[in-house]
């Protein structure tokens, strides 16, 4: 089964034509103004209509109020939201569009009983977990923690890049990879050779 790739923190329209042409499944624009990598509204309603077909555009969110997400919603046009913060269920049904949570991997958590928590959700992003950081690290965590039985249904994040990803795919078997920082220069500038080089990664990863 071929491993689907979103690749996240796009702030570019020429960053959107090459994961496109890097043959990613989705785009990931971060709506979360402390980050290196975030995006206005403004600046993405410019150039998330650029997406093309068949991928997926994916709006982050951490901890975002019901109307500034409706604000983003009422000019950009995602297609798939990501929650990265501490939202319940209930909080993230409400904007009647597909949605995946984020989880951070802490030392006590259960997967199984987060599964169950967030059901209604397309997917669960696992990521490394640091104190006071929603994310995007950079760091990785250990993939044996992942139950196998929920592999098939796991978004895998964190420190992710072209020298670890077809090792990640080999050992967790997971729907998905999700990678920011691991395509980049340094944190918010997208370098679109690595891009390619990442998708061939995972490719290969799938003929093996």
């Amino acid at each position: 089964m071929r491993t689907r790739v979103k690749i996240c923190g796009l702030r570019q329209q020429a960053d959107i034509e090459a994961v496109a042409k890097a043959g990613a499944d989705a785009a990931g624009f971060v709506f979360y103004p402390p980050s290196p990598r975030a995006i206005s509204i403004q600046q993405a309603a410019e150039i998330v209509p650029c997406v093309p077909s068949f991928v997926t555009s994916v709006g982050l969110f951490v901890n975002a109020s019901a109307a500034d997400i409706d604000a983003v919603l009422q000019q950009v046009p995602l297609t798939l939201l990501q929650f990265h913060g501490d939202e319940t269920a209930e909080f993230c049904e409400q904007f009647q569009l597909p949605w995946i949570k984020a989880l951070r991997m802490r030392d006590d958590i259960n997967l199984h009983q987060q599964r169950d928590l967030y059901a209604a959700a397309q997917g669960l992003l696992l990521d490394a977990y640091q104190q006071g950081v929603p994310g995007g690290t950079g760091a990785r965590f250990d993939w044996q923690r992942i139950p196998a039985d929920l592999a098939a249904e796991i978004i895998l994040a964190g420190g992710l890049d072209a020298s670890n990803v077809q090792t990640a795919i080999r050992e967790v078997h997971p729907w998905a990879v999700d990678v920011s920082g691991g395509v980049e220069t340094h944190k918010g500038i997208k370098d679109h050779a690595k891009i390619t080089d990442f998708m061939a990664q995972v490719q290969a990863s799938s003929r093996i």
